[in-house]
């Protein structure tokens, strides 16, 4: 069961909150994480949102993809686990 989608080419204004705002509109949102540089603290352009359900997560992969977001085309996909 894969529920975890990752998000590119996100602005980098996008925050936590705002990410999660955007994809509530598609499910249950677990989580929503913006990936930041641990020196700088500054978004890496990528990010990973989590639903309770892998349905909800296919449905707002199919609406979410593609789509602009502050002017920047943003790819969204499953997730691929963690390398050991």
């Amino acid at each position: 069961m894969n529920n975890k989608l990752f998000i590119g080419s996100l602005p980098w204004s996008v925050d936590d909150a705002q990410l999660q705002e955007i994809f509530a509109a598609h499910g249950s949102v677990t989580s929503a994480r913006v990936i930041t540089d641990r020196d700088t603290g500054r978004s890496r352009g990528f990010g990973f949102v989590e639903y309770a359900d892998e349905a909800s997560a296919q449905t707002a992969m199919e609406a979410t993809d593609g789509t602009m977001i502050d002017g920047r085309t943003i790819s969204v996909s499953f997730a691929k686990p963690k390398a050991e």
